[in-house]
């Protein structure tokens, strides 16, 4: 009789770079309380994230990967390693050899055994083959500024790797978000990598985790509505992935928000554009039989996910310098606070005017609902808002040409018209990304153990 490994619990205290830092602690108390096989994954990267990584790196060779990280991961580093909890993470960005030389040096300075830390490389596109083959891939896409980061999509196989070679923590860059999942699994229960519905329930177990609190009521709360409890101190999911690669959702116990079958149809739902196929680096899982059952409070279980074989290509996208965005913000309040909002607008387009397209926006009257072209602004006559900030953005190529529009919003201060208060401006480059598909062939990666020699 052949024994199944434990179920792996896999607990998630970050959904985004800038998430909340305090996040970790209760999920690593419920996951050493478990007394079973666990792991902790911070998922922190975007698209633009990475790009921004890259420019911090520009500015400061030690910089670039989670700004947040020390905050992030220090409190709760020595209880990982002393409860045998791993740790996988993305925070690594556009410098994960930097972010796990930090970890390491943390661990020492906080008398902790030093762990064995991994980093995955390879998703870095900075060859001259891989950027041939992402110029011929983005055809008319192709950026028109300078590029700031090339990366690709990985997989699961290097992060799985890396646990099976007995590495306490695995610091990654742009690897799929499910990814930070599928490989503890992986690693844990010895799946192979074709066993295509146990790769693609836990692939869905990691995309259920990876925005963090929205599983657990923060995105999905709407008062009156889709009600949930003590929103402040919301906690964070937890996934126990059993070896089917069925998984139960849950959240350490004395924490706010809810997890419930609605929670979780939206969360397994959100991003997918088709759910009998969504593709991830890994396998492409099918929804159209998943079943989303309530077990007990705060307990859900997700199952009949199934599995096809993944893609012959990754994901790639490209980041590039786009310009410069300027804005401005100035309000007006009390009587006819409308109409003068809306002569500052139009003052603003006359003496903008040649400099490219504004977008204007009424906050108390038409920000989100507005659009670029200013054309709902327009149909929709002047009302009686007494509590109105005019917002003004422009883009431009030229630097000096864009920081027109945050002298043009000060100066309304006196140039009228009258009452105008709280000038803010910003001027800021912008950031394009173009994304393609690549050979997987092209894109080699792998680990290397810090400081134990060459990549694996």
């Amino acid at each position: 009789m052949v024994c199944c490994p434990p179920s792996l619990r896999v607990g998630c205290a970050a959904g985004f770079s800038g998430d909340r830092i305090d996040a970790a602690l209760p999920v690593v108390q419920a996951l050493a309380a478990s007394g079973s096989p666990a792991v902790l994954i911070f998922e922190t990267l975007a698209e633009r994230t990475l790009a921004l990584a890259q420019l911090a790196r520009r500015d400061d060779p030690q910089a670039g990967f989670e700004p947040l990280l020390e905050p992030m991961l220090r409190p709760v580093l020595g209880p990982c390693l002393e409860a045998g909890i791993r740790i996988v993470s993305n925070f690594g960005a556009a410098h994960p050899h930097g972010a796990a030389r930090c970890i390491q040096a943390w661990a020492r300075q906080d008398g902790l055994r030093v762990p064995r830390i991994a980093v995955i490389e390879g998703d870095a596109l900075d060859s001259p083959t891989q950027r041939h083959l992402l110029q011929e891939a983005l055809g008319d896409a192709l950026p028109s500024g300078p590029w700031i980061s090339a990366n690709a999509y990985l997989g699961a196989e290097a992060i799985a790797a890396a646990l099976q070679a007995g590495a306490d923590i695995v610091v990654a860059g742009r690897v799929a978000d499910p990814s930070l999942t599928l490989g503890p699994a992986v690693a844990h229960f010895g799946w192979a990598w074709d066993d295509w519905d146990r790769l693609a329930g836990a692939t869905m177990a990691g995309h259920l985790l990876e925005c963090g609190a929205q599983v657990t009521g923060g995105y999905f709360a709407d008062p009156g509505y889709k009600d949930v409890p003590d929103l402040a101190h919301l906690g964070y999911p937890i996934a126990e992935i059993d070896a089917d690669g069925q998984c139960i959702l849950t959240k350490p116990p004395g924490t706010g928000g809810c997890v419930t079958e609605r929670t979780v149809k939206e969360q397994l739902l959100y991003e997918v554009h088709d759910p009998a196929a969504y593709l991830t680096p890994d396998v492409v899982a099918d929804l159209t039989q998943a079943r989303v059952d309530t077990v007990a409070p705060d307990r859900v279980r997700l199952s009949g996910v199934r599995g096809h074989a993944r893609p012959t290509h990754l994901k790639a996208t490209v980041c590039y310098e786009n310009g410069w965005l300027a804005e401005g913000e100035i309000s007006y309040a009390g009587a006819r606070a409308e109409a003068r909002a809306r002569l500052a607008a139009d003052i603003l387009r006359q003496r903008l005017q040649g400099l490219g397209r504004l977008r204007i926006d009424l906050i108390g009257v038409a920000s989100l609902m507005a659009d670029d072209d200013g054309r709902w602004l327009a149909a929709h006559s002047p009302g009686e808002a007494k509590d109105v900030r005019l917002r003004v953005a422009l883009q431009h190529a030229q630097r000096r040409a864009a920081e027109t529009l945050t002298r043009e919003v000060t100066a309304l201060y006196t140039c009228g018209p009258a009452g105008g208060g709280g000038v803010r401006t910003w001027l800021r480059p912008r950031l394009g990304t173009a994304s393609c598909l690549i050979p997987r062939e092209a894109v080699p990666c792998g680990f290397v153990m810090l400081d134990e020699g060459d990549p694996t």
